[in-house]
């Protein structure tokens, strides 16, 4: 399904961004027995850009939506998250451009690892432990904001 914010948005130096109105991804946490935390990771179909790498479910706004909405839509679209499953618990821009694009990073919780759904946008999804996110290849922006990311996951 297409929205009005699927597209491309080029800051000057020739970078580009997908969404014409920004996007937002869902960084779910859920805990596992040792007491730790998990998160949802969506390791990337080859044919998308930075294909192969690591990241968050999560794509372009359209222009009615909040970030929070993005993130949730997108999850349910690309893993099967339903959004009463889940409790919003921050948002943080992770990523702001020269073009003033943005991308919003979700953190919400769960009570459990819930079972998810792939669509083709996804190699795979994976329940990571927190402390684990750094063994993976990771999209490039996402390694850049994960360090600020779980500094916010250790105060919520």
């Amino acid at each position: 399904m297409r929205g009005d914010g699927d597209g491309w948005v080029f800051d000057p130096d020739g970078a580009r961004y997908w969404g014409l109105h920004g996007a937002a991804g869902l960084l779910l946490r859920a805990p596992v027995d040792t007491g730790a935390r998990a998160v949802l990771l969506q390791h990337r179909a080859l044919w998308s850009h930075q294909g192969g790498t690591w990241a968050l479910p999560g794509g372009a706004r359209d222009s009615h939506e909040t970030a929070v909405d993005t993130a949730v839509r997108e999850a349910g679209e690309e893993a099967g998250i339903t959004p009463a499953a889940l409790t919003v618990r921050d948002e943080v821009v992770t990523h702001t451009a020269t073009s003033g694009w943005t991308y919003t990073t979700v953190i919400a919780e769960v009570d459990e690892q819930l079972a998810t759904v792939a669509n083709l946008e996804s190699a795979e999804l994976r329940w990571v432990p927190e402390d684990a996110v750094d063994d993976l290849p990771l999209h490039p922006a996402f390694a850049q904001a994960w360090p600020t990311l779980r500094t916010r996951l250790r105060t919520l």
